[in-house]
């Protein structure tokens, strides 16, 4: 197996959900570059910081406007 030598962007989508993206690569539509890039390893650790909620931002606006409407 080679060494994976690749730089990477750290990405973030509409969602708010993030992955890792080969620098070299066009970030696809509805993702954005977070700022971060590395190795592989280093990216995923920054993710892992980071994304600390793992719900999409749709599921999260959701669950506080019924949590509004419940009051």
């Amino acid at each position: 197996m080679s060494e994976d030598n690749t730089t990477y962007n750290v990405v973030i989508s509409i969602e708010e959900q993030y992955s890792v993206w080969p620098s070299y690569r066009e970030i696809p539509y509805g993702w954005r570059a977070e700022g971060k890039t590395g190795n592989k390893q280093e990216c995923l650790d920054y993710i892992n910081e980071v994304w600390t909620d793992m719900r999409p931002l749709s599921l999260r606006k959701a669950m506080v406007e019924a949590e509004t409407n419940d009051r």
